[in-house]
């Protein structure tokens, strides 16, 4: 863990006024990055599913992309996490977000040679990118008090959302770009993906100096322990809230990778263009993120419970819009991608900070990086199903039951709060 940190940390450990200017330049840094970020994960979400219906013929796997990237995710938040726990954020984070880099050069190379097999391999290793964005949500908590954590999860959240919200409305324009340099319209947005992954990696491994996270485990490790009995207690406390809230950020990633990985599919068959895919897309993307300053003071304030079941609700209310909204009116499609995008963020940012509350700094990013494979393959399958019911039943069907599968969310909430596991 030595990247000149150590040595600073006992000035640190000693100036509490200096761990508060550590935690504000994480955040500044940690917002910079995520802008870029935001702009690299937007690609694979935007024209991954039509990029693949392209390539092979047929749209029954055009699930396939955010499932193979998602899944990719999976193994990088694990990656990403240990990493990250053994020699900071900083080489954690600038590492997954190069490895995301080289998987969206892949995909452009896929496209060049139309090569499937190369397509999928650097699907899964673009889920880098996307795995470490979510992951980079985490450094700006390190130094956190309890009453700051949802809202620092949610300054980094809401940076994504100029990056994510450019990079759909951007496919057009990098479609033509990618055309006159001869490459297939298609992966024009993945030639922005890759300087952009490429860049925020870049950005965290020159700047975050002194790493927060190895400044927290010293912080820690100056603290008196706990008497035995009071640590078993709130060692059970902790399994509990880490359970809760990793459920609550896999069901929401469940319903919301399952609708949104199709409605490009459902729009393109009703005859919409692709600059109004990329709109709603953009709509979507920004309401996964552009809310988080606002959600993350209401987890702090209201409190987790509330918000996850606000995100149970709302999730409910995407579905139910997504299924009875006409396949040609682009105003519907637009409410119910928006809708699902404030769910999946009252989910995330409740979820996230529930983690949390419950983990110790010793294991924190090994622990944090887990939950996020959970949440990953959760989107993995949500992506790899919904091209399958779409091709069996219909858009829908898919829509309605994935509103409805997120109700599980209420009770879940209302046991844990009556249990009083939770805060």
């Amino acid at each position: 863990m030595a990247d000149g940190t150590s040595d600073l940390a006992q000035e640190y450990i000693d100036h509490p006024e200096k761990q508060k200017q550590l935690y504000k330049r994480t955040l500044i840094i940690v917002v910079i990055s995520q802008m870029f970020g935001g702009a690299g994960l937007a690609a694979g979400i935007t024209v991954g599913a039509l990029l693949a219906e392209d390539m092979l013929g047929t749209d029954a796997l055009a699930g396939l992309p955010a499932a193979l990237f998602t899944l990719g995710s999976a193994g990088a938040a694990l990656a990403v996490g240990r990493l990250s726990n053994r020699f900071g954020r900083r080489m954690g984070l600038a590492t997954g977000f190069i490895t995301g880099g080289l998987g969206a050069v892949g995909v452009v190379l896929a496209a060049i040679i139309s090569n499937v097999f190369l397509l999928f391999a650097s699907l899964l290793v673009y889920g880098a990118g996307t795995a470490t964005n979510l992951q980079a949500r985490y450094a700006g908590t390190d130094l956190a008090t309890n009453k700051q954590r949802g809202t620092a999860v949610s300054i980094a959240m809401v940076a994504t959302t100029f990056g994510a919200v450019a990079g759909p409305n951007l496919v057009e324009v990098m479609g033509n770009v990618a055309l006159s340099i001869g490459i297939p319209e298609l992966a024009g947005p993945f030639i922005l993906a890759a300087a952009a992954f490429i860049s925020a990696g870049l950005m965290l491994f020159t700047f975050l100096r002194p790493d927060p996270f190895i400044i927290a485990l010293k912080i820690n490790a100056n603290k008196q322990n706990k008497e035995f009995d009071e640590a078993i207690e709130k060692n059970q406390l902790n399994k509990k809230g880490i359970t809760v809230g990793a459920i609550i950020m896999v069901l929401a990633q469940l319903v919301m990778l399952a609708i949104m990985t199709m409605t490009p599919i459902h729009m393109e068959h009703h005859g919409h263009t692709l600059s109004a895919i990329g709109l709603v897309i953009g709509i979507h993307v920004g309401a996964m993120y552009l809310p988080s300053l606002v959600t993350g003071i209401l987890v702090d304030k209201v409190g987790r419970p509330a918000m996850a079941i606000a995100a149970g609700v709302t999730l409910l209310l995407a579905g139910v819009v997504a299924a009875i909204a006409p396949g040609g009116s682009l105003f519907f499609m637009i409410v119910a991608l928006a809708l699902l995008g404030i769910g999946w963020n009252f989910g995330l940012i409740s979820g996230t900070a529930l983690v949390i509350d419950s983990t110790e700094a010793t294991t924190r990013a090994k622990t944090q990086g887990t939950v996020d494979v959970f949440m990953a393959l959760a989107g993995s399958t949500g992506g790899a199903l919904s091209g399958m019911v779409v091709a069996g039943s219909s858009f829908e069907i898919m829509s309605f039951a994935g509103g409805i599968l997120s109700l599980i969310l209420i009770p879940l909430v209302i046991w844990s709060i009556r249990r009083k596991n939770i805060g």
